[in-house]
Protein backbone atom coordinates (compact mmCIF):
# COMPACT_ATOMS: atom_id res chain seq x y z
CA UNK A 1 0.00 0.00 0.00
CA UNK A 2 1.11 3.25 -0.91
CA UNK A 3 1.96 5.77 2.13
CA UNK A 4 4.39 7.92 3.18
CA UNK A 5 7.18 6.15 3.64
CA UNK A 6 6.70 5.33 -0.09
CA UNK A 7 9.56 6.93 -2.59
CA UNK A 8 8.91 9.48 -5.43
CA UNK A 9 10.56 9.66 -8.68
CA UNK A 10 9.31 13.27 -10.25
CA UNK A 11 10.86 12.77 -13.94
CA UNK A 12 10.88 16.93 -15.52
CA UNK A 13 11.66 19.25 -13.31
CA UNK A 14 9.95 22.41 -15.22
CA UNK A 15 7.25 24.36 -14.35
CA UNK A 16 4.99 21.44 -13.40
CA UNK A 17 7.45 18.88 -12.26
CA UNK A 18 9.14 20.58 -9.74
CA UNK A 19 6.23 22.30 -7.69
CA UNK A 20 4.96 18.63 -7.89
CA UNK A 21 7.98 17.37 -6.27
CA UNK A 22 8.60 20.28 -3.77
CA UNK A 23 4.50 19.72 -2.56
CA UNK A 24 5.41 16.34 -2.28
CA UNK A 25 8.25 16.33 -0.84
CA UNK A 26 6.48 18.81 1.66
CA UNK A 27 4.44 15.89 3.09
CA UNK A 28 7.69 14.43 4.25
CA UNK A 29 7.76 12.00 1.58
CA UNK A 30 11.18 11.56 -0.03
CA UNK A 31 11.13 12.54 -3.93
CA UNK A 32 13.66 11.78 -6.01
CA UNK A 33 13.59 14.78 -8.61
CA UNK A 34 15.36 14.05 -12.24
CA UNK A 35 16.09 16.17 -14.88
CA UNK A 36 18.62 15.90 -17.75
CA UNK A 37 20.30 19.21 -17.14
CA UNK A 38 22.87 19.73 -14.44
CA UNK A 39 22.23 23.10 -13.81
CA UNK A 40 18.59 22.29 -12.49
CA UNK A 41 19.85 19.58 -10.79
CA UNK A 42 22.39 22.16 -9.09
CA UNK A 43 20.12 25.02 -8.90
CA UNK A 44 17.67 22.47 -7.27
CA UNK A 45 20.07 21.00 -4.55
CA UNK A 46 20.97 24.18 -3.46
CA UNK A 47 17.53 25.15 -2.33
CA UNK A 48 17.10 27.46 -4.74
CA UNK A 49 14.78 27.63 -8.05
CA UNK A 50 15.46 28.21 -12.19
CA UNK A 51 11.96 29.27 -12.78
CA UNK A 52 9.35 32.05 -11.17
CA UNK A 53 6.60 30.81 -9.26
CA UNK A 54 5.04 32.73 -6.19
CA UNK A 55 5.84 30.42 -3.08
CA UNK A 56 8.03 28.12 -5.19
CA UNK A 57 11.35 28.92 -3.48
CA UNK A 58 9.99 27.94 -0.01
CA UNK A 59 8.75 24.81 -0.53
CA UNK A 60 11.90 23.96 -2.46
CA UNK A 61 14.35 25.43 0.09
CA UNK A 62 12.17 23.45 2.78
CA UNK A 63 11.92 20.56 1.33
CA UNK A 64 15.73 20.16 0.43
CA UNK A 65 16.66 21.16 3.76
CA UNK A 66 14.44 18.31 5.16
CA UNK A 67 15.92 16.01 2.78
CA UNK A 68 13.16 14.83 1.32
CA UNK A 69 13.83 16.62 -2.08
CA UNK A 70 16.99 15.75 -3.69
CA UNK A 71 17.66 15.92 -7.51
CA UNK A 72 19.39 13.78 -9.48
CA UNK A 73 20.33 13.28 -13.34
CA UNK A 74 19.50 9.97 -12.82
CA UNK A 75 15.89 8.38 -11.89
CA UNK A 76 16.54 6.54 -8.39
CA UNK A 77 14.42 2.65 -7.37
CA UNK A 78 11.08 4.30 -6.01
CA UNK A 79 7.48 2.87 -5.49
CA UNK A 80 5.71 5.16 -8.12
CA UNK A 81 7.19 6.81 -10.89
CA UNK A 82 5.82 10.26 -11.87
CA UNK A 83 6.37 11.41 -16.26
CA UNK A 84 6.27 15.12 -16.14
CA UNK A 85 8.12 16.37 -19.09
CA UNK A 86 7.16 18.41 -22.53
CA UNK A 87 5.01 17.22 -25.39
CA UNK A 88 5.87 19.40 -27.78
CA UNK A 89 5.28 19.25 -31.55
CA UNK A 90 6.90 17.95 -35.01
CA UNK A 91 6.23 19.21 -38.46
CA UNK A 92 2.52 20.47 -38.68
CA UNK A 93 1.41 20.83 -35.47
CA UNK A 94 1.67 16.79 -35.04
CA UNK A 95 2.22 15.93 -31.17
CA UNK A 96 5.45 14.64 -30.36
CA UNK A 97 6.11 11.99 -26.90
CA UNK A 98 9.79 11.52 -27.75
CA UNK A 99 10.37 13.11 -24.21
CA UNK A 100 7.32 10.65 -22.94
CA UNK A 101 9.21 7.95 -24.38
CA UNK A 102 12.22 8.85 -23.61
CA UNK A 103 11.34 9.13 -19.90
CA UNK A 104 9.61 5.85 -19.94
CA UNK A 105 13.25 4.40 -21.42
CA UNK A 106 15.34 5.73 -18.15
CA UNK A 107 13.72 3.80 -15.56
CA UNK A 108 12.68 0.48 -17.70
CA UNK A 109 15.78 -1.06 -15.78
CA UNK A 110 14.99 -0.24 -12.20
CA UNK A 111 10.60 -0.55 -12.72
CA UNK A 112 9.71 -3.89 -10.36
CA UNK A 113 6.44 -5.32 -9.60
CA UNK A 114 3.74 -3.03 -7.57
CA UNK A 115 5.24 0.00 -8.88
CA UNK A 116 3.23 2.97 -9.77
CA UNK A 117 3.46 4.33 -13.34
CA UNK A 118 2.18 7.59 -13.85
CA UNK A 119 2.18 9.85 -16.79
CA UNK A 120 1.51 13.61 -16.13
CA UNK A 121 2.46 15.48 -19.23
CA UNK A 122 0.17 16.53 -21.62
CA UNK A 123 -0.90 13.48 -24.56
CA UNK A 124 -2.46 12.46 -27.11
CA UNK A 125 -5.32 9.74 -26.54
CA UNK A 126 -3.70 6.52 -26.31
CA UNK A 127 -0.31 7.39 -25.06
CA UNK A 128 -0.65 6.35 -21.65
CA UNK A 129 -2.05 2.48 -23.79
CA UNK A 130 1.03 3.06 -25.95
CA UNK A 131 3.76 3.56 -23.04
CA UNK A 132 2.42 0.17 -21.50
CA UNK A 133 2.64 -1.61 -24.68
CA UNK A 134 6.29 -0.41 -24.88
CA UNK A 135 7.04 -1.30 -20.97
CA UNK A 136 5.36 -4.76 -21.48
CA UNK A 137 7.41 -5.25 -25.55
CA UNK A 138 11.13 -4.31 -23.26
CA UNK A 139 10.09 -5.44 -19.91
CA UNK A 140 7.95 -9.24 -20.18
CA UNK A 141 8.49 -9.73 -16.81
CA UNK A 142 6.37 -6.89 -15.54
CA UNK A 143 3.37 -7.43 -17.58
CA UNK A 144 0.10 -7.14 -15.60
CA UNK A 145 2.76 -7.01 -12.57
CA UNK A 146 2.83 -2.06 -12.85
CA UNK A 147 -0.08 -0.21 -11.92
CA UNK A 148 -0.27 2.32 -15.10
CA UNK A 149 -2.25 5.41 -15.09
CA UNK A 150 -2.76 9.47 -16.37
CA UNK A 151 -3.29 12.22 -14.46
CA UNK A 152 -2.61 16.12 -16.42
CA UNK A 153 -2.02 18.92 -14.08
CA UNK A 154 -4.52 21.85 -14.39
CA UNK A 155 -3.71 24.95 -12.46
CA UNK A 156 -2.85 28.06 -13.54
CA UNK A 157 0.91 29.82 -13.72
CA UNK A 158 1.08 31.95 -10.87
CA UNK A 159 -0.71 30.64 -8.34
CA UNK A 160 0.67 26.65 -9.22
CA UNK A 161 1.72 25.67 -5.78
CA UNK A 162 -2.05 26.35 -3.95
CA UNK A 163 -3.34 24.84 -7.51
CA UNK A 164 -1.59 21.73 -7.71
CA UNK A 165 -2.86 20.68 -3.98
CA UNK A 166 -6.35 22.11 -3.51
CA UNK A 167 -7.64 21.40 -7.40
CA UNK A 168 -9.80 18.48 -8.65
CA UNK A 169 -7.80 16.00 -10.39
CA UNK A 170 -8.69 13.69 -12.76
CA UNK A 171 -7.35 10.23 -12.57
CA UNK A 172 -7.50 7.25 -15.48
CA UNK A 173 -5.48 4.07 -15.09
CA UNK A 174 -5.35 1.54 -17.64
CA UNK A 175 -7.05 -0.70 -15.59
CA UNK A 176 -9.50 -0.54 -12.18
CA UNK A 177 -6.81 -1.26 -10.01
CA UNK A 178 -4.19 1.04 -11.73
CA UNK A 179 -6.76 4.16 -10.84
CA UNK A 180 -7.58 2.77 -7.43
CA UNK A 181 -3.90 2.86 -6.85
CA UNK A 182 -3.29 6.12 -8.45
CA UNK A 183 -5.81 7.60 -6.64
CA UNK A 184 -4.39 6.33 -3.18
CA UNK A 185 -0.69 7.86 -4.21
CA UNK A 186 -2.99 11.46 -4.87
CA UNK A 187 -4.55 11.20 -1.42
CA UNK A 188 -1.16 11.79 -0.05
CA UNK A 189 -0.78 15.36 -1.06
CA UNK A 190 -3.94 15.96 -3.03
CA UNK A 191 -7.16 17.66 -0.71
CA UNK A 192 -9.11 18.34 -4.12
CA UNK A 193 -11.41 15.87 -5.23
CA UNK A 194 -10.14 12.91 -7.01
CA UNK A 195 -12.22 11.81 -10.17
CA UNK A 196 -11.93 7.81 -11.13
CA UNK A 197 -12.30 7.36 -15.35
CA UNK A 198 -10.08 5.54 -17.78
CA UNK A 199 -6.45 6.69 -19.07
CA UNK A 200 -8.10 8.07 -22.36
CA UNK A 201 -10.67 9.62 -20.66
CA UNK A 202 -8.38 11.41 -18.55
CA UNK A 203 -6.17 12.15 -21.81
CA UNK A 204 -8.89 13.84 -23.78
CA UNK A 205 -10.16 15.60 -20.69
CA UNK A 206 -6.86 17.65 -20.26
CA UNK A 207 -6.88 18.41 -24.11
CA UNK A 208 -10.99 18.95 -23.96
CA UNK A 209 -10.62 21.80 -21.04
CA UNK A 210 -7.61 23.98 -22.75
CA UNK A 211 -9.78 23.52 -25.99
CA UNK A 212 -12.73 24.75 -24.34
CA UNK A 213 -10.80 27.80 -23.08
CA UNK A 214 -9.10 28.38 -26.57
CA UNK A 215 -12.60 28.51 -28.09
CA UNK A 216 -13.88 30.97 -25.76
CA UNK A 217 -10.80 33.34 -26.69
CA UNK A 218 -10.85 33.11 -30.21
CA UNK A 219 -14.78 34.41 -29.80
CA UNK A 220 -13.03 37.57 -27.90
CA UNK A 221 -10.47 38.30 -30.04
CA UNK A 222 -11.85 37.65 -33.15
CA UNK A 223 -14.49 40.25 -31.31
CA UNK A 224 -11.52 42.76 -30.77
CA UNK A 225 -10.87 42.59 -34.28
CA UNK A 226 -14.11 43.24 -35.00
CA UNK A 227 -14.45 46.23 -32.75
CA UNK A 228 -11.42 47.99 -33.94
CA UNK A 229 -12.70 47.69 -37.54
CA UNK A 230 -16.11 49.36 -36.54
CA UNK A 231 -14.69 51.89 -34.07
CA UNK A 232 -16.12 50.78 -30.94
CA UNK A 233 -14.32 49.74 -27.40
CA UNK A 234 -13.97 46.24 -27.00
CA UNK A 235 -13.34 46.41 -23.38
CA UNK A 236 -16.79 48.53 -22.83
CA UNK A 237 -18.27 46.65 -25.23
CA UNK A 238 -17.55 43.04 -23.38
CA UNK A 239 -18.42 45.01 -20.03
CA UNK A 240 -21.87 45.47 -20.96
CA UNK A 241 -22.64 42.34 -22.92
CA UNK A 242 -21.31 40.61 -19.70
CA UNK A 243 -24.37 42.23 -17.96
CA UNK A 244 -26.53 39.97 -19.52
CA UNK A 245 -26.86 37.11 -16.98
CA UNK A 246 -25.70 34.07 -19.25
CA UNK A 247 -23.41 35.64 -21.02
CA UNK A 248 -19.48 35.54 -19.81
CA UNK A 249 -17.27 36.89 -22.34
CA UNK A 250 -13.54 36.50 -21.55
CA UNK A 251 -10.70 39.42 -21.89
CA UNK A 252 -9.05 39.48 -25.85
CA UNK A 253 -5.20 39.88 -26.08
CA UNK A 254 -2.63 39.57 -29.18
CA UNK A 255 -2.66 35.93 -29.12
CA UNK A 256 -2.68 32.63 -26.78
CA UNK A 257 0.21 31.34 -25.58
CA UNK A 258 1.68 28.77 -22.90
CA UNK A 259 2.29 25.18 -22.80
CA UNK A 260 -1.49 24.28 -22.69
CA UNK A 261 -4.07 26.64 -24.34
CA UNK A 262 -1.70 27.04 -27.22
CA UNK A 263 -0.59 23.25 -27.99
CA UNK A 264 -3.34 20.55 -26.75
CA UNK A 265 -6.27 21.83 -28.97
CA UNK A 266 -3.47 20.36 -32.28
CA UNK A 267 -3.27 17.38 -30.20
CA UNK A 268 -7.01 16.81 -30.98
CA UNK A 269 -6.55 18.23 -34.46
CA UNK A 270 -4.14 16.41 -35.74
CA UNK A 271 -5.87 12.97 -34.70
CA UNK A 272 -9.29 13.84 -35.61
CA UNK A 273 -9.25 16.76 -38.47
CA UNK A 274 -12.47 16.71 -40.10
CA UNK A 275 -14.49 16.68 -36.92
CA UNK A 276 -12.84 19.35 -35.05
CA UNK A 277 -13.53 22.21 -37.28
CA UNK A 278 -14.59 24.72 -34.23
CA UNK A 279 -11.15 23.86 -32.57
CA UNK A 280 -9.13 23.78 -35.39
CA UNK A 281 -10.46 27.39 -36.30
CA UNK A 282 -10.31 28.80 -33.28
CA UNK A 283 -6.45 27.57 -33.10
CA UNK A 284 -6.41 29.75 -36.74
CA UNK A 285 -8.20 32.93 -35.18
CA UNK A 286 -6.16 32.97 -32.24
CA UNK A 287 -2.87 32.57 -34.00
CA UNK A 288 -3.80 35.29 -36.70
CA UNK A 289 -4.46 37.66 -33.89
CA UNK A 290 -0.54 38.01 -32.72
CA UNK A 291 0.03 39.08 -37.15
CA UNK A 292 -2.62 41.58 -37.01
CA UNK A 293 -1.21 42.98 -34.00
CA UNK A 294 1.96 42.99 -35.39
CA UNK A 295 0.49 44.39 -38.58
CA UNK A 296 -1.26 47.37 -36.39
CA UNK A 297 2.12 47.77 -34.80
CA UNK A 298 3.96 48.16 -38.73
CA UNK A 299 0.83 50.59 -40.11
CA UNK A 300 1.40 52.95 -36.37
CA UNK A 301 4.54 53.06 -37.69
CA UNK A 302 3.88 53.97 -40.75
CA UNK A 303 1.42 57.10 -40.30
CA UNK A 304 4.26 58.30 -37.84
CA UNK A 305 6.78 58.45 -40.37
CA UNK A 306 3.73 60.34 -42.76
CA UNK A 307 3.14 62.55 -39.89
CA UNK A 308 6.54 63.45 -38.43
CA UNK A 309 9.06 62.40 -40.91
CA UNK A 310 10.93 60.45 -38.87
CA UNK A 311 11.03 56.77 -37.65
CA UNK A 312 9.12 56.38 -34.28
CA UNK A 313 10.94 54.38 -31.11
CA UNK A 314 8.77 51.64 -30.60
CA UNK A 315 8.41 49.79 -27.18
CA UNK A 316 7.35 45.79 -27.37
CA UNK A 317 6.00 45.99 -23.76
CA UNK A 318 5.95 42.62 -22.48
CA UNK A 319 7.83 38.97 -23.73
CA UNK A 320 5.97 36.27 -21.49
CA UNK A 321 2.62 34.52 -22.65
CA UNK A 322 0.48 35.85 -19.59
CA UNK A 323 0.40 38.53 -17.17
CA UNK A 324 3.20 38.85 -14.39
CA UNK A 325 5.36 35.41 -15.30
CA UNK A 326 8.62 34.93 -16.83
CA UNK A 327 7.31 31.68 -18.67
CA UNK A 328 8.01 32.46 -22.66
CA UNK A 329 6.99 29.42 -23.85
CA UNK A 330 4.64 30.05 -27.56
CA UNK A 331 4.25 33.30 -26.33
CA UNK A 332 2.54 35.73 -28.74
CA UNK A 333 3.97 38.89 -27.56
CA UNK A 334 7.69 37.21 -28.32
CA UNK A 335 5.92 36.42 -31.44
CA UNK A 336 5.22 39.93 -31.81
CA UNK A 337 8.18 41.58 -30.67
CA UNK A 338 10.23 39.37 -33.27
CA UNK A 339 8.33 40.64 -36.29
CA UNK A 340 8.61 43.96 -35.27
CA UNK A 341 12.11 44.31 -34.90
CA UNK A 342 12.69 41.96 -38.17
CA UNK A 343 10.44 44.74 -40.12
CA UNK A 344 13.13 47.76 -38.02
CA UNK A 345 16.30 45.85 -38.16
CA UNK A 346 16.40 46.51 -34.23
CA UNK A 347 16.88 50.20 -34.70
CA UNK A 348 14.80 51.94 -32.52
CA UNK A 349 12.88 49.17 -31.11
CA UNK A 350 12.68 48.27 -26.88
CA UNK A 351 11.94 45.17 -25.71
CA UNK A 352 10.28 45.16 -22.05
CA UNK A 353 9.76 42.16 -19.92
CA UNK A 354 9.47 42.75 -16.44
CA UNK A 355 10.17 39.50 -14.84
CA UNK A 356 13.34 38.47 -16.56
CA UNK A 357 16.57 39.60 -16.00
CA UNK A 358 17.81 38.65 -20.10
CA UNK A 359 17.34 37.04 -22.66
CA UNK A 360 19.90 35.74 -25.37
CA UNK A 361 17.83 37.36 -28.57
CA UNK A 362 16.28 40.16 -26.90
CA UNK A 363 18.01 43.62 -25.05
CA UNK A 364 15.78 43.85 -22.19
CA UNK A 365 15.10 48.02 -21.40
CA UNK A 366 13.91 48.50 -18.56
CA UNK A 367 9.70 49.23 -18.45
CA UNK A 368 9.64 52.76 -17.22
CA UNK A 369 12.56 54.24 -19.08
CA UNK A 370 10.73 52.62 -22.63
CA UNK A 371 7.79 54.06 -21.59
CA UNK A 372 9.34 57.84 -21.48
CA UNK A 373 11.48 56.80 -24.75
CA UNK A 374 8.62 55.50 -26.60
CA UNK A 375 6.97 56.87 -29.14
CA UNK A 376 4.38 54.03 -29.84
CA UNK A 377 3.77 51.89 -26.68
CA UNK A 378 2.33 48.76 -27.82
CA UNK A 379 1.25 46.66 -24.88
CA UNK A 380 1.30 43.13 -25.31
CA UNK A 381 0.91 41.72 -22.08
CA UNK A 382 -1.06 42.94 -19.19
CA UNK A 383 2.01 42.84 -16.11
CA UNK A 384 1.16 44.29 -12.97
CA UNK A 385 3.97 46.73 -13.32
CA UNK A 386 2.21 48.22 -16.84
CA UNK A 387 -1.46 48.88 -15.00
CA UNK A 388 0.64 51.72 -13.04
CA UNK A 389 1.48 53.75 -15.65
CA UNK A 390 -0.67 57.01 -16.88
CA UNK A 391 -1.65 56.85 -19.84
CA UNK A 392 -0.29 59.86 -22.16
CA UNK A 393 -1.71 61.99 -25.05
CA UNK A 394 1.71 62.31 -26.84
CA UNK A 395 2.16 58.69 -27.40
CA UNK A 396 0.90 56.49 -29.97
CA UNK A 397 -0.87 53.77 -27.67
CA UNK A 398 -1.87 50.17 -29.03
CA UNK A 399 -2.90 48.70 -26.03
CA UNK A 400 -4.05 44.80 -26.75
CA UNK A 401 -4.37 43.87 -23.79
CA UNK A 402 -6.32 45.94 -21.37
CA UNK A 403 -3.73 47.82 -19.08
CA UNK A 404 -5.58 50.96 -19.72
CA UNK A 405 -9.36 49.92 -20.16
CA UNK A 406 -10.26 51.48 -16.59
CA UNK A 407 -8.41 55.08 -17.72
Amino acid sequence: MLNRNSKVSVIGLGYIGLPTAALIAGKGISVNGVDIDNEVVETVNKGEIHIIEPDLLQYVKTAVKSGNLKASLHAEVSDVYLIVVPTPFRGDHEPNITFIETATKSILSILKPGDLYIIESTSPVGTTEKMRDYIYEQRSDLKDQLYIAYCPERVLPGNVMFELENNDRVIGGINLISTKKAIEFYELFVKGKLHKTNARTAEMCKLTENSSRDVQIAFANELSIICDKAGINVWELIELANKHPRVNILQPGCGVGGHCIAVDPWFIVSDYPLESRIIGNAREINNYKSFWCAEKIHSAKLEFELKHGKKPVIACMGLAFKANIDDLRESPAKYIAQKVMQSENNANTLIVEPNIKEHSVFKLTDYKEAYEKADIVAFLVAHKEFITLKKKKDKVILDFCGVFKEQ
